[in-house]
């Protein structure tokens, strides 16, 4: 239930990337600690952080001991940005969880995969449907 609580306040973080985030998706992240939310994020202008990015640039050093709740997969690739799922690695996230995979040709699983291959635990699937009614408009698929 918690969980839920955590992924339900990172989609009401995602709908503040509205409009400005355009044409990338709008995304939240929350992170905890020991049951309290720490840091906050969501998806800014294109070229700017994506919303775990946002989330983590508001703490410093190894976050182990934190879950991050984020409403759709982190990217695997470098663009504009660099890859979430990279830098949630480097910063040694204790555990994902992961509404929906990102349909977009680039990433489509890729992101969980770089996560797991780096023994990060990944949960996916928490809050799907209500994550999906709000971002599917968004997505590239």
């Amino acid at each position: 239930m918690k969980d839920q609580k955590y992924m339900l306040l990172a989609l009401s973080l995602s709908q503040n990337a509205l409009p400005s985030c355009l044409p990338n998706p709008p995304v939240g992240c929350v992170i905890v600690r020991n049951g309290h939310v720490i840091a906050t994020g969501y998806t800014r202008q294109p070229g700017s952080n994506h919303a775990e990015i946002d989330a983590m640039s508001k703490l410093s050093g190894s976050l182990e001991d934190c879950e991050m709740y984020v409403t759709l997969e982190p990217c695997s690739f470098i663009g504009r940005t660099p890859s979430c799922a990279w830098e949630i690695v480097n910063r040694k996230v204790g555990h994902v969880y992961v509404s929906i995979i990102d349909p977009h040709n680039k990433n489509d699983g890729k992101g969980i995969d770089i996560l797991t291959q780096n023994a990060i635990p990944v949960n996916l699937g928490l809050c799907e449907h209500e994550v999906k009614e709000f971002i599917s408009p968004y997505l590239s698929f």
